[in-house]
């Protein structure tokens, strides 16, 4: 949602003068704009899945091609950009997990806000190493972060192709509000008092592709998996009502255009 609330705002500005991008100007900006459908865990442990919309939103000046994402970044701003290495804040939404979501009152987490520090460093031109560490503001309250590595493949803004290993840790706060089993939520349910501690909560696999259809127009897809470990996957809400194994991928079609400086 934050980054389609940013593409919708630079779209909204240069509607009336964008231009298909067929061609660059050294000093024209390009905009990648996408929108699509994706289909992901109801909440972080769960068995059930629900459809959504997929935004992509990227940025690039003249002919240099769009920088490399991979589907699970949260969005970011690189303050520091040098030989490879890149870093800046980061911000992320999780969604809220409801009892109905559940099927059990095992108790509410509301949507969060994440807002954060991303480090990313290239080796070579098919190769990046990035971490993300977030805190959540309202909701979980919690700290949260991932290790990823990704190889790919790409021809400029043609094709690309990414697929890269995960690891995500969070603190004991944030596992509590997920995976913990606090004693009213034990009285109203039967599972048993659960309070599990911070460390590594997931290990997973993250991929994506892009195309360039014609012109202007693109479609772009993604899929994603992660496998709850440690403390997590020991829950009795995952192991209750929910799953270790958390699916999702989505589709979407793009329009890239100039915006004149």
């Amino acid at each position: 949602m934050l980054r389609f609330a940013a593409a919708a705002l630079v779209a909204a500005s240069a509607v009336l003068s964008a231009a298909p991008a067929f061609a660059q100007d050294s000093n024209d900006y390009r905009v990648r704009v996408g929108l699509g459908v994706q289909i992901a865990p109801e909440y972080l442990g769960s068995d059930d899945h629900e459809f959504g919309p997929a935004f992509d939103f990227s940025l690039a000046r003249g002919g240099d091609p769009f920088d490399f994402e991979a589907p699970d970044d949260s969005f970011g701003i690189s303050l520091l950009d040098f030989g490879g290495f890149e870093a800046g804040p980061a911000l992320n939404f999780e969604r809220a997990r409801r009892d109905k979501d559940v099927g059990a009152p095992v108790g509410k987490v509301p949507a969060t806000v994440e807002a954060g520090a991303f480090v990313q460093y290239a080796i070579g031109s098919n190769f990046r190493l990035r971490s993300e560490l977030r805190k959540g503001i309202g909701g979980h309250d919690g700290l949260v972060g991932n290790v990823g590595a990704d190889l790919f493949w790409r021809d400029e803004d043609k094709f690309l192709v990414s697929a890269g290993p995960r690891l995500l840790f969070s603190n004991s706060r944030y596992q509590r509000e997920f995976f913990g089993v606090t004693p009213a939520a034990a009285l109203a349910t039967g599972l048993p008092v659960y309070q599990p501690s911070g460390g590594i909560h997931a290990i997973g696999l993250a991929a994506s592709t892009y195309a360039q259809i014609s012109g202007p127009f693109g479609m772009f897809g993604f899929a994603g998996y992660d496998r709850l470990v440690g403390d997590a996957a020991d829950s009795p809400i995952v192991q209750t009502f929910g799953s270790r194994d958390q699916l999702s991928a989505g589709v979407g079609l793009t329009y890239t255009f100039n915006i004149a400086r």
